[in-house]
């Protein structure tokens, strides 16, 4: 989870659902819900990472229907990274609107899987006025950069993320919802995508980044340095 200070509406006393929680479900969770693989392999792929879920909190496993809750059962539901996920964004969507008042999403956004496009998201998704509007990743050519995204999830798996740390709100977007919303398809890319406005100018962290006069003091400095 990338905004957990986003969390601001569970009060004490509330009954509280972490959707997908992975291996860190959220401390104030009450019930856990996660999905049911016959494949561990598959389990593992979605997980995201071999670490298993430690808890002493109730885990509750479903198979990716009907939540198997109560109306209204939960005053908040924590729903991070799991969106992206969901064959069926709308039904998904409707049961967390029928079993919690209110909640929390996160999730990446397009920007994100321009870099990486792991094969388990299916959704491209972005809140916009009030809309969630989702496109499938199957309806994009995002697929044919395929050895670009391994590339580049290399360069995440060793710890280079620089940039998604710098602007994570570019990369990932997060809100907390007080009532159900709509939610749309899009055929639109343009729409699913941050604007660059806003962006300040980073600090040079590099002489690359300090132009061909930095670069060439610098070769002098290392010769008359040997």
């Amino acid at each position: 989870m990338f905004f957990p200070e986003l969390i601001t509406g569970i009060a004490q006393g509330h009954r509280a659902l972490d959707i997908g929680p992975g291996a860190n479900p959220h401390p104030r969770a009450d019930v856990l819900l996660e999905m049911a693989f016959d494949d561990p392999a598959e389990y593992q792929a979605q997980f995201g990472h071999t670490e298993p879920l430690k808890t002493n909190k109730p885990v509750v496993y479903y198979d990716g229907g009907a939540f198997p809750f109560a109306e209204r059962e939960f005053d908040y539901v924590i729903c991070s990274h799991v969106l992206e996920h969901v064959p069926d964004p709308h039904a998904f969507l409707a049961e967390v609107f029928r079993v919690a008042k209110r909640g929390y999403f996160e999730y990446p956004l397009i920007t994100y899987e321009y870099l990486y496009n792991y094969r388990v998201h299916l959704n491209l998704l972005r809140m916009v006025d009030g809309k969630l509007l989702f496109m499938k990743k199957s309806a994009t050519a995002l697929d044919s950069f395929a050895p670009v995204h391994a590339f580049f999830r290399s360069t995440q798996e060793k710890q280079h993320t620089r940039m998604v740390e710098d602007l994570p709100s570019r990369f990932i977007q997060g809100f907390q919802w007080e009532a159900p919303f709509v939610i749309e398809e899009t055929k639109d890319l343009a729409l699913l995508c941050p604007s660059p406005e806003g962006i300040a100018q980073a600090p040079s962290r590099s002489l690359h980044a300090q132009g061909p006069i930095a670069l060439a003091k610098a070769f002098i400095r290392s010769f008359i340095s040997r």
